[in-house]
């Protein structure tokens, strides 16, 4: 029997039999009534708890140091003026220093943050006309009737009840296009901006088939794939609310939630179930009574996300477990090659029904970008600080492009005094949901994000989008800035933009209806802020450390605790839980990660020359530089994107429908070129022309070309013969 032991920094491995096994659990009992057990049984903070601890810490030294200064200075003058005067000088100052630490900024300093930004209208190339994309599938029903409302769309009593207990009124144009399809049974393809209500407009055609046709026998039937797990929960939430009025079970198996319960849930076989890739995998090879044999329709929402290289190998697995007798239905904003490959692999006749471009974005949002001059990357952080400090004080979302950074301007901004949460990978998905509902509920001005909140998440409010560097692609910015100005309401976007990344900048100011408009902030405000988060460096440190020790103290806690469990059930009582199965082993798990990871081995491993070295000297000084970091955050995208660019120039495969080509116009008629004499005589097939050829030239062409003389032979009549006739 082995038992962990766990001193800092080291873990000791000691081998006890069950008598000495009893006796530990003596002296466990022990520690568990002495202060060390008490110290680590202690509630863990949240990050917010650590930055206000970090924070006043800070205040009360900075405050020391001012009151340390003023007496030396006082005990340098001579003191001529009594002491009484002295006391209301003291107790005045004081005073004035509680303030200025209120505020944090000098009479001075107020003066340079209170400079106006500068806007300027970016100008815009002129494009060539090109013709609008031809239906490269075989039915086209981008066209739809403006007029049509919920009543006009044969739907029952119940989504009809639902739909106006939940406030909507007139059908989205996307809705307007799709549910009549979906209710015919068909193969479905949409694409249409972000916040135009894709939710709504596939799952009423699938409640309302549910409903006019009940199951015979207790099997989930439709199936709905989501790539993240919040808009797993956003797209089972709206279900549930237009399934109220109705008898239409519905499910969530999602990462992040318990496993036991969702098992319990899916042997109940609900009519609907929404579900993440991993985890709907993870339930089909461990959960013995679940399968997907009877489903009938098929929806993946995002589907371009769903079918990129992450989720490739899950998605094949999943739909070759599906019944082949299905209706499937393909949701996004974005449209990619790979979802044509799966449109003509698994569709039967798909409509096609694009209500928008691959790479429109809201009409009513007014994007903004702010240029990194080449030397000055650095001063990425000291931006954002500054635009969310002076200009866009709430409803904020801040994408960056790693956890890391994320993670890093939570605390800065914290340590501000701005009120922030966060949202990637790396939290727990209890954290996760948490920081959504402090944002959606106001108790948070802002929310820093990774791509994980680019995708459908439909949270009201979101004024503003701040990108601190411009994301991999033009359709990932589009995700990026639809979660703003969505349903018809004003947004806006503002983007910074380096050196690196001013090509995407031309494509988006090329694709934008609105004009784009350029944001210059001053640099005297920059610098300050720099100037701040440089001061602050000991501060993030600080929260860091703090972070790392409960993070070793709950290492700690959860060892006691699994040994407690342990001795408490005996030797003979502990049965192992059999271990969950995966369809790839743990070699293909690994190669597929490694091979698709774009962490920072990653950009050691395969990048070139200069990643490798930039890597290696980030190891070298240990902390990284502003400008390193925000080179880091570029070279990922920079990645990514010539990793896809990789793939587009691979050769195509032969798919089952035509490819999309643009229409091209009716052919302008050429003004024909004057025809050379060659060209006259060989194509003229008149009869006085043939006549001709047939008795070659005449004598006067002859003399001109200096050719012999043709002596008439016995198919020329003589003239003495021609003379008689006449």
């Amino acid at each position: 029997m082995y038992m962990y032991f766990q001193r800092r920094p080291k873990f000791f491995l000691f081998q006890v039999n069950y008598e000495e096994f009893v006796l530990l659990f003596d002296v466990s009992m022990k520690i568990s009534f002495s202060p060390l057990y008490f110290y680590l049984q202690r509630a863990a903070t949240t990050l917010d708890e650590k930055i206000e601890k970090v924070r006043k810490k800070r205040k009360t030294e900075d405050k020391e140091a001012k009151s340390g200064k003023l007496e030396k200075e006082k005990e340098a003058k001579e003191g001529s003026e009594p002491k009484e005067q002295e006391d209301l000088q003291e107790n005045d100052e004081e005073g004035s220093e509680d303030e200025a630490s209120e505020t944090d900024y000098s009479s001075a300093d107020e003066n340079i943050l209170t400079k106006a930004d500068t806007l300027k209208v970016k100008d815009r190339k002129k494009k060539k006309k090109k013709g609008q994309e031809a239906g490269g599938f075989f039915e086209d029903a981008s066209q739809y009737d403006e007029n049509l409302s919920f009543q006009d769309m044969n739907l029952s009593r119940p989504l009809l009840k639902a739909i106006t207990a939940m406030g909507f009124k007139q059908p989205t144009p996307i809705q307007k296009a799709c549910i009549p399809v979906g209710l015919l049974g068909k193969d479905i393809c949409a694409c249409a901006a972000t916040g135009t209500g894709k939710t709504a407009a596939f799952a009423l055609p699938v409640l309302e088939r549910l409903i006019y046709k009940p199951r015979q026998a207790p099997v989930t039937r439709v199936l709905v794939l989501v790539p993240t797990r919040e808009l797993g929960i956003q797209v089972h939430s709206v279900t549930r609310q237009l399934a109220q009025f109705c008898n239409i079970t519905t499910c969530l198996a999602v990462g992040g939630l318990d496993v036991k319960s969702q098992e319990a849930a899916l042997r109940a076989a609900p009519d609907i179930l929404i579900a993440t890739p991993g985890r709907l995998i993870d339930h089909l090879h461990n959960c013995p009574s679940f399968h997907l044999s009877s489903i009938e329709v098929l929806i993946l929402d995002e589907a371009d996300r769903m079918l990129d290289e992450y989720f490739e190998e899950q998605m094949k697995e999943i739909i070759r477990m599906c019944s082949h007798h299905r209706q499937t239905m393909l949701f996004s904003a974005t449209m990619t090659d790979e979802v044509k490959d799966l449109a003509s692999v698994s569709l039967k006749n798909p409509v096609r029904i694009f209500v928008n471009s691959n790479t429109d974005v809201a009409p009513f949002l007014r994007q903004e970008f702010i240029r990194i001059r080449p030397n000055r990357e650095g001063d990425r952080e000291a931006i954002v600080a500054a635009l969310l400090t002076r200009t866009f004080t709430d409803h904020v979302m801040l994408f960056t492009q790693t956890k890391k950074q994320a993670h890093r301007m939570h605390i800065l901004l914290g340590l501000m005094g701005l009120q922030v949460g966060e949202l990637h990978g790396n939290l727990s998905q209890t954290q996760r949901l948490e920081a959504l509902r402090r944002f959606k509920d106001e108790q948070i001005d802002i929310l820093v994000a990774t791509d994980v909140a680019a995708r459908g998440l439909d949270i009201e409010g979101v004024k503003t989008v701040i990108n601190f560097t411009m994301p991999n692609t033009i359709k990932h910015y589009v995700h990026r800035v639809g979660r703003t100005a969505r349903a018809g309401r004003a947004g806006r976007s503002v983007s910074l933009v380096g050196e690196d990344e001013r090509k995407m900048l031309k494509e988006i100011v090329k694709a934008a209806k609105a004009p784009v408009k350029a944001r210059i902030l001053p640099q005297d405000v920059i610098l300050k802020f720099r100037d701040k988060i440089e001061k602050m460096e000991k501060d993030v440190y600080a929260v860091l450390q703090l972070e790392a020790e409960e993070k070793e103290m709950q290492q700690s806690e959860a060892q006691i605790n699994t040994a407690k469990r342990l001795l408490e059930k005996g030797k003979e009582a502990v049965v192992q839980e059999p271990e969950r199965s995966w369809f790839q082993t743990k070699e293909e798990r690994k190669k597929e990660k490694i091979a698709k990871a774009l962490q920072e081995f990653d950009l050691a491993l395969r990048g070139k020359k200069k990643r490798k070295k930039f890597m290696k000297d980030a190891k070298k000084k240990g902390e990284m530089t502003a400008e390193e970091r925000s080179q880091f955050e570029i070279l990922k995208a920079q990645m990514f994107a010539e990793r896809l660019a990789k793939r587009n120039r691979r050769a195509k495969r032969a798919r089952a429908m035509p490819e999309e080509e643009p229409v091209r116009g009716p052919a302008k008629k050429q003004k024909q070129g004057k025809k050379s004499v060659f060209d006259e005589e060989l194509t003229n097939t008149s009869k006085k022309a043939l006549k001709q050829y047939r008795a070659g030239p005449s004598f006067e062409e002859r003399q001109q070309l200096g050719l012999p003389h043709q002596r008439r032979g016995g198919n020329f009549k003589s003239k003495s013969r021609y003379k008689r006739r006449k």
